[in-house]
């Protein structure tokens, strides 16, 4: 019985550190994570160590520099670590990922050396919990068209005023600092550093009417003329693809993590179907069940190898938005597939908190529209390979 998931040996081309980052992070959900994630989220709760858990293993600012608090690892080390967090859990991984890959990513490539050195470190520690504000209650795939605006402070040229609000923001109940995207009085759509507890006229609320994502605490962000110093504008911000360039790290995290939960799911199938016995054998035993299976674990191998060869273009410095695009589409779905697989062949058994399907299940269903529909995927992946853009 073969029960690797490492199907072509792609392991053995790793580091020692991208060894020692996959392991430790393996064996820290192992402990802390999956003996405990059915309940927290049946009951909608996120612990309040989780935070400095994941600071302690180095989950915040794996690919920032050293010099800010990070590791300064390479993409790869980042993208096993996403694996394997999201087999915990999407909402651990997603902890992660907002810290790292959105709003440390944002601060270091497009924030001045003030910006850096006083948020970074504290980013790094999870002294500082964080939130990223793109999205709108009204323009989700739509980002250009936003209503957030700021304007100059007429009583005082150090301000800023800013309105409007942000949707469906992880962390937004109580992260400390935020970065929201918002139009300019030019037009210009920049970041700007909230600090949630110093800016007045700023509200939040939190989701918790949701199916999905439930260890995870969604919200809105509200502003309302609240006044904000204009140093806090990322300095090197000046459009909306600075924003996609931050979405482009955290898609390659929801590409890394999505194989984590396709592992999670096939082991747990495999595992069932050998023990399972039905008319007096093993249902591992019939052709559907091994079809099943034997699709699972071929799915899983081209994701990975997909992921490894996109992790390598990252770390060169050659890869695109649009093989980022193509990967985050393909590995959700890979995932959401292979989990439907896996709660068919646990029969009832699939829908109770015993086993881990079902609540990947509802997970993936948030990561299927999550940083870009899947359709907006497929469109971006369209217009590059015949010339025409589907968007009007």
């Amino acid at each position: 019985m073969n029960t690797t998931t490492d199907y072509f040996n792609i392991e053995s081309y790793l580091t020692e550190e991208q060894i020692l980052i996959k392991q430790s992070t393996r064996s820290w959900v192992n402990k802390y994570i999956k003996p405990h994630i059915e309940s927290y989220y049946q009951n909608g709760t996120v612990p309040e160590n989780w935070s400095n858990e994941l600071a302690s293993i180095g989950a915040y600012g794996l690919i920032i520099p050293m010099e800010y608090g990070g590791t300064e690892a390479d993409y790869i080390a980042y993208g096993l670590m996403m694996q394997e967090l999201e087999r915990g859990d999407t909402t651990v991984r997603v902890m992660s990922s907002i810290q790292t890959s959105l709003v440390m990513y944002a601060i270091w490539k497009y924030g001045n050396d003030l910006q850096k050195e006083k948020y970074l470190p504290k980013l790094a520690t999870g002294e500082y919990t964080s939130a990223f504000g793109l999205t709108e209650p009204n323009h989700g795939s739509n980002p250009a068209a936003m209503h957030s605006y700021f304007k100059p402070d007429k009583n005082d040229k150090d301000h800023i005023i800013l309105n409007g609000s942000k949707l469906w923001i992880g962390n937004a109940s109580h992260a400390d600092i935020a970065i929201v995207w918002a139009k300019n009085d030019m037009g210009k759509i920049q970041g700007i550093i909230i600090e949630t507890a110093n800016t007045d006229n700023f509200t939040n609320a939190k989701i918790d009417a949701k199916w999905s994502f439930r260890t995870s605490n969604t919200g809105e962000l509200i502003f309302s003329d609240s006044k904000i110093k204009k140093e806090q504008i990322l300095a090197k911000s000046t459009s909306l693809p600075d924003a996609y360039e931050c979405l482009n790290i955290g898609r390659y995290a929801v590409a890394w993590g999505s194989i984590g939960i396709a592992i999670d799911c096939y082991e747990c199938a495999l595992k069932y179907a050998v023990q399972r016995e039905q008319f007096g054998n093993p249902i591992a035993r019939y052709q559907l069940i091994q079809k099943k299976l034997a699709e699972m674990i071929t799915e899983i191998t081209k994701a990975q190898l997909l992921c490894h060869q996109l992790g390598k273009l990252m770390d060169k410095g050659e890869a695109n938005y649009k093989q980022i695009s193509m990967a985050k589409r393909n590995n959700v779905d890979m995932a959401h597939k292979i989990a439907k697989d896996a709660r068919q062949i646990l029969g009832g058994m699939g829908i109770t908190s015993d086993y881990p399907v079902m609540r990947h299940i509802l997970n993936l269903e948030t990561l299927i529209t999550y940083q870009g529909t899947h359709e907006m995927h497929l469109l971006i992946t369209g217009k590059d390979i015949t010339g025409i853009s589907a968007f009007h």
